[in-house]
């Protein structure tokens, strides 16, 4: 008999805007991750996925207060890290300067581990499930991760990653049918379910949209 496989679809956010400290959320981090959990009420969740770190943890746990049961399961892959450090000859010429300085900006030590968790967050997370039934999904991360996730969906170049900014608390959807097609993001950085005065934080100023 041959293999059955369903489409996988996979929710990614950010999480919400957290404290200087990073050591938790500001009043209007929880507030966004309530509203996503709202937005995220009748989607078929099977369980939620987070990062280790409190301000990840935290969004989850705001956001599965307000589902039915979904369990949720912390992951040291959907976690806060550099998933990989491109080398000058793969970067735009005009760029190279900016995108390595950022980069080299993090601890040679994340730099080293972060690859191993990428692609074990690209084994865990992406790709069709096995079985008949389709499957519903949400990692709550960090703006590398999902990044990392939409530039593989793409088949962008592996530095392709750097650029990708989410902000808190919004929401991206990648779509993972059977074999024999490609996967799809159906939306990126949505920020649908964020009234106007939560929006847009944890993104660069220079790259908002306000009016």
């Amino acid at each position: 008999m041959p293999a059955t496989h369903a489409t996988r679809y996979l929710h990614l956010t950010r999480h919400g805007e957290a404290t200087p400290d990073e050591d938790g959320l500001t009043p209007t981090g929880r507030r966004q991750a309530a509203l996503l959990g709202e937005r995220l009420r009748d989607v078929p969740l099977s369980a939620i996925h987070h990062g280790p770190l409190p301000r990840a943890a935290e969004t989850a746990r705001l956001i599965g207060d307000r589902l039915d049961g979904v369990p949720a399961h912390v992951c040291e892959p959907a976690g806060d890290y550099v998933p990989y450090t491109p080398h000058r000859d793969e970067l735009p010429a005009d760029s190279a300067d900016f995108l390595l300085d950022f980069v080299h900006g993090f601890p040679p030590d994340e730099r080293a581990h972060g690859p191993l968790l990428a692609r074990t967050a690209e084994e865990r997370f992406t790709g069709p499930v096995d079985g008949p039934e389709d499957r519903h999904e949400l990692v709550v991360t960090h703006n590398f991760l999902i990044g990392w996730l939409v530039r593989a969906a793409l088949d962008a170049p592996k530095w392709r990653w750097l650029g990708l900014n989410q902000c808190n608390a919004a929401l991206t959807v990648i779509r993972y049918p059977p074999p024999g097609r490609p996967p799809s993001v159906l939306f990126s950085n949505d920020m649908a379910h964020l009234p106007a005065p939560l929006r847009w934080t944890g993104y660069p100023p220079e790259l908002r949209i306000t009016s």
